[in-house]
């Protein structure tokens, strides 16, 4: 459930995929994920707790580090920038590594003082696999939570809390479907529309532009495009905006 840190051949196995991946993918970032990444085994293997010993670490965060950081070594002499989930601070962030915030703000509020790019992605508006309607039952089965349309709208994703200088290292948002819980591509359609268009126009309008009540009238009007590309879309915003 963990790749070995301690084994060497773990690393040869990764370059050669991410030698293949660089071929494959024209973009400047490879996600190299870093999230919740289960130590156990590293406490109990030989071979990690020697990696440990030789590479004077404090504990299996600082491993984690460690593995990230030389990865990243690797994935920059291929002319790419790695980003992970905020989990990849922990221990040390990678020198040159962008975080995805997604364990609420303060991970990429930590980045950005770093100096180190971040796209805000917390679970607290941007997961749309959680629900959508107080009236669970109503709704098809989703992971938990609530994010109703309002709040992505109304979702800021550059934190008060940062200085002006820092707010220049927040690169944007993300919009997180994870389908663990949805059996069909109109599911998937259901619970992004129309959440996906109301994060799009508040990533894309200054915050002082901004009009939730604007933003729905024009959004009934646009229900005649989703309908003519037969998209299912959730229509909680017609009855109850």
């Amino acid at each position: 459930d963990v790749f070995c840190a301690g084994n060497e051949g773990t690393f040869k196995f990764l370059e050669d995929v991410i030698t293949e991946v660089v071929a494959l993918f024209p973009g400047t970032y490879i996600h190299v994920g870093g999230d919740e990444c289960p130590k156990t085994r590293w406490k109990t293997c030989a071979k990690c707790q020697q990696r440990i010993k030789d590479e004077n670490l404090h504990d299996e965060h600082e491993l984690q580090s460690y593995f990230i950081t030389r990865m990243e070594k690797f994935i920059n002499s291929k002319g790419k920038q790695i980003i992970g989930w905020d989990e990849i601070l922990e221990g040390g962030l990678a020198p040159n590594a962008s975080v995805m915030s997604w364990r609420g703000t303060e991970g990429g509020i930590a980045a950005a003082r770093q100096k180190h790019g971040v796209v805000m992605s917390p679970e607290q508006p941007c997961y749309l696999n959680h629900y959508q309607s107080k009236e669970t039952e109503k709704e098809p089965l989703a992971f938990g939570g609530y994010n109703p349309l309002s709040a992505v709208y109304n979702y800021n994703p550059t934190p008060a809390e940062l200085s002006a200088e820092e707010r220049k290292y927040i690169l944007g948002s993300q919009g997180n479907m994870w389908s663990e819980y949805i059996p069909d591509f109109k599911g998937v359609e259901y619970m992004a529309f129309p959440r996906m268009c109301a994060m799009a126009e508040t990533l894309w309008t200054k915050q002082e532009q901004k009009d939730y009540n604007s933003f729905i009238n024009r959004l009934k009007k646009h229900t005649a495009i989703l309908d003519a590309r037969k998209i299912n879309y959730a229509q909680h915003f017609l009855t109850n905006p």
